[in-house]
């Protein structure tokens, strides 16, 4: 699959990704690409960010790659299934936060937790990082199993985003083309 047989849907976090983020960088590159606006990315609700994510898949005129960071993974795994089936071609997911764990996020609705764990009705794969503080490698790993998600470790990558480093990351844009590759 190409960028231009499907809608690239950027699914951000908690308080959306700002315009260095590797999110916003890819969604200015990539012409198929738009962000699924939520109404408040400082107080997430569950139920706001899943409604948004099944609207806005339900308008795309194309199939859809869902592409996740932090929070918004979570809530991609929570509209999974509404979401109509074989719309969604596949998901690339980064930077999985551990919403369960004790003090996580006060202004994160709790209803994000506990972390689903069905297996997402499309391909998907989850790159995690050995540093990432806002959930440990094992849980990700565990996660990505219990999703059917190809696990991948990017070592020393923090939580993924502008803080640690990961503005631009062509790294993440190169094994996104290799994901879309074997979409189709």
């Amino acid at each position: 699959m190409k960028t231009s047989d499907c809608d690239i849907l950027i699914v951000p976090g908690y308080t959306n990704s700002g315009v260095d983020h590797w999110q916003s960088r890819w969604e200015r590159q990539l012409s198929t690409a738009r962000r699924i606006e939520q109404e408040d990315w400082d107080a997430p609700k569950k139920d706001d960010w899943v409604k948004r994510i099944v609207q806005d898949v339900k308008r795309a005129k194309k199939p859809v790659v869902l592409v996740g960071h932090s929070l918004g993974i979570i809530a991609i795994a929570h509209a999974a299934p509404l979401l109509p089936k074989g719309k969604v071609q596949g998901a690339f997911l980064a930077g999985l936060p551990d919403v369960g764990r004790p003090g996580f996020i006060p202004e994160i609705d709790h209803a994000f937790a506990p972390i689903p764990r069905d297996p997402l009705p499309f391909p998907s794969v989850l790159v995690a990082s050995r540093t990432d503080p806002h959930c440990d490698y094992a849980k990700a790993e565990d996660i990505a199993y219990a999703w059917g998600s190809a696990i991948v470790d990017a070592g020393d990558a923090g939580h993924i985003n502008t803080d640690s480093g990961h503005g631009p990351w062509p790294e993440g844009l190169m094994r996104f083309a290799g994901f879309l590759k074997h979409l189709g």
